[in-house]
């Protein structure tokens, strides 16, 4: 039970340190590097996200796993992270990816508000992985 409650706690921590990283970071940051062309950039963002995603669902199905293991499964924070990263991966990341391949293509789109929805989106989701994390490390006291 204790294991469980320990695995759960670091896989919302590292669930929190690559939403910071990628997100908040990498993101913005490698257009800013020498010779990243807008297409570069875009296709680089495509595989990061999409393997983003991928790490997400993985963290999700551990955590959750510990969740039912230590029967906190009633955690309701939990299910908002789960249903934003639901949302990312059938609507949001399928738009973004898809208006990158037409930009990377050479067409011309006019703005849209994708990339707001998403960080918002994120930041919604670090504070419940944030609130999260932080009643997990109440509970191994």
């Amino acid at each position: 039970m204790k294991t469980s409650l320990n695995i759960s706690t670091a896989a919302v921590f590292v669930w929190i340190g690559f939403i910071g990283a990628i997100s908040f970071m990498e993101a913005w940051l490698k257009f800013q590097a020498p010779g990243v062309s807008l297409p570069i950039g875009l296709g680089i963002g495509k595989l990061v996200f999409g393997a983003l995603n991928k790490v997400e669902w993985f963290l999700a199905i551990i955590f959750f796993l510990c969740l039912i293991r230590i029967k906190l499964y009633k955690n309701y924070w939990f299910y908002g992270v789960l249903f934003i990263l639901f949302i990312q991966t059938i609507w949001i990341l399928p738009e973004l990816n898809s208006r990158a391949d037409a930009i990377i293509s050479g067409v011309d789109l006019p703005s849209s508000p994708l990339h707001f929805y998403y960080v918002g989106a994120e930041i919604i989701k670090l504070i419940l992985l944030i609130t999260i994390g932080i009643k997990l490390l109440k509970l191994e006291r």
